[in-house]
């Protein structure tokens, strides 16, 4: 099918920022759809036009547009429209054959424009309609982050995550209305703050704050937990054989305190992760992990395994922090895995380790014993103490 369906970006300018090839499409359009805003921009262009503004819940508008297939439509949409746009949720519903994209300068562009940015180095995040703890996975010394906002209330909860996490001393500021007459560019103190604005940090750490690496194996004190985790060592070891790759999705068996989907997540875009932790103590300390440490898009389940394994998304990764010493699920989550999925389980106890010896005999693999020993006070001296050995058995599916 030929394109039917143009989607085009409108900037603060309105009419004005159009080029003549919208304007064109616009034009030939039978039905426009958009938000309000766009619409009333656009209104000497649309008097004669049938459009739509978007419902609630945006899905019945999507659902609307499929019974225009077909007949040109037009959509208008903010600035660039496959990011954090309409596009990406357009995209699900209509084949790529036939949608055209005509994107405008996006809000991000525009701010590091007016900030003396380079984009390639700065990180742009969204925090409309979504949790502003997200924030925190992007904060480090000297860090540039763009983040768009829904409101005053939402600068005020992003510097609130600023301050928690040792980085108060930034300098902030709030653009608004970006390549209109009303631009503006105002500190988050500003008592009229506009809305859908973006939020412009360069990341300043507080004198005594150590920062936290997106690499594995954070701090133990990093993370809420009752003393029953992967601990730091052991944790990274887990992490650098499940091999976290970008947009890929990690079943945590046994999740206690979150520590090792928490970091899976932490470890690059897109990534997902469901933790399956029957103790509801340990589900809620995971969850209060994952929104500190900036991820809380961390699914916790109060489902056991194996039955627990049933009809979730299938997984790229599997880490058994818990319920190792029952074989049936290890054999559960090792045939849910696709061709090149990797297994990580743990053990402490000899029944589990008997489990994963068996596995390893059976299967393949690697099997580890991991032991380590920490300094501490011997009366007044100092000496090794030692951790109880963990086997780590890792195997990579054919």
């Amino acid at each position: 099918m030929s394109v039917w369906l143009n989607v085009i970006g409108v900037g603060e300018s309105g009419d004005a920022g159009l080029t003549d090839a919208a304007r064109s499409l616009i034009r030939d359009a039978a039905v426009v759809f958009g938000g309000a805003r766009h619409l009333d921009r656009l209104h000497p262009l649309l008097t004669e036009k049938e459009t739509v503004a978007w419902p609630s819940p945006f899905s019945a508008g999507l659902d609307r547009l499929e019974t225009f297939q077909g007949r040109p439509t037009v959509i208008l949409a903010s600035g660039d429209p496959l990011w954090f746009g309409v596009g990406n949720a357009l995209l699900k519903r209509v084949s790529r054959a036939e949608v055209a994209f005509l994107p405008a300068p996006s809000s991000f562009s525009l701010a590091a424009a007016r900030m003396g940015w380079a984009l390639q180095e700065t990180a742009c995040i969204s925090l409309h309609g979504r949790p502003v703890a997200g924030l925190a996975l992007h904060l480090a010394p000297g860090a540039q982050v763009l983040c768009l906002t829904s409101d005053a209330g939402t600068v005020a909860a992003a510097t609130a995550v600023l301050e928690a996490h040792g980085y108060g001393a930034s300098d902030v500021v709030v653009l608004g209305h970006l390549g209109g007459a009303q631009e503006s560019i105002q500190p988050v103190e500003a008592p009229d703050l506009p809305d859908l604005n973006i939020l412009a940090i360069r990341c300043v750490a507080d004198r005594d704050h150590v920062p936290l690496s997106r690499v594995a194996g954070l701090p133990d004190d990093a993370f809420e937990h009752d003393g029953k985790m992967t601990k730091r060592e052991v944790r990274a070891m887990a992490l650098s054989r499940l091999a976290p790759h970008s947009g890929q999705h990690l079943w945590d068996i046994g999740a206690g305190c979150g520590s090792v989907a928490v970091e899976w997540l932490r470890s690059g875009p897109r990534m997902r992760a469901t933790g399956l932790e029957p103790h509801s103590e340990r589900r809620a300390m995971a969850a209060r992990n994952a929104l500190h440490l900036g991820v809380p898009a961390l699914d916790l389940r109060s489902d056991t395994a194996p039955d627990g394994l049933d009809g979730l998304d299938r997984p790229d990764a599997i880490f058994i922090g818990g319920g190792v010493s029952d074989r049936a699920v290890v054999d559960a989550a090792w045939a849910a895995l696709p061709p090149g999925g990797r297994l990580v389980a743990n053990a402490v106890t000899v029944e589990g380790q008997t489990v994963l010896t068996a596995a390893w005999q059976d299967i393949g693999g690697d099997l580890t014993r991991i032991m380590v020993e920490r300094a501490g006070p011997v009366g007044q001296m100092n000496g090794w103490r030692t951790s109880m050995p963990v086997m780590q058995w890792a195997v990579v599916r054919a």
